[in-house]
């Protein structure tokens, strides 16, 4: 594979260790795949917190996915700012999605990145990210 990076969302992350998920298997082969570049945002790693360790009381599952991203995106961590705040507010509204949904999406659009999504109903069926299947 060429050069790319993989934007991958919160979704992606989780479904590392979610037994249950369907894109489970995909998004392990990503991140595990160190020949793979791949890109998050500092926003990530609050929402894995959330849903793996705040509602899923899996603290330490949490931690460790989060130690992961840190470690697969060291130098594409990206961080919010104002023009990508007034960019995601943009998509937000354009496209009908919440300011997590569309900060995915201006990210990915800023760096020409590749949006990787288990969000199939908002991000995905708008063509606005790709499965992890169709990453892999």
């Amino acid at each position: 594979m060429n050069a790319e990076i993989l934007l991958l969302d919160s979704g992606v992350w989780v479904a590392t260790v979610d037994g249950e998920d369907p894109f489970g298997r995909a998004s392990r082969a990503l991140v595990s795949d160190d020949a793979r570049q791949v890109g998050a945002l500092d926003l990530t790693l609050y929402e894995v917190a959330n849903v793996l360790g705040s509602k899923r009381r899996r603290l330490p599952v949490a931690t460790a996915v989060c130690r992961k991203m840190e470690q697969r995106c060291t130098r594409r961590m990206v961080r919010a700012d104002a023009h990508l705040i007034e960019a995601t507010a943009g998509i937000a509204f354009e496209h009908g999605l919440t300011s997590y949904d569309a900060a995915y999406v201006a990210v990915a659009r800023r760096h020409d990145w590749t949006l990787v999504s288990t969000d199939i109903r908002d991000l995905v069926s708008q063509g606005l990210a790709i499965t992890p299947d169709a990453a892999v």
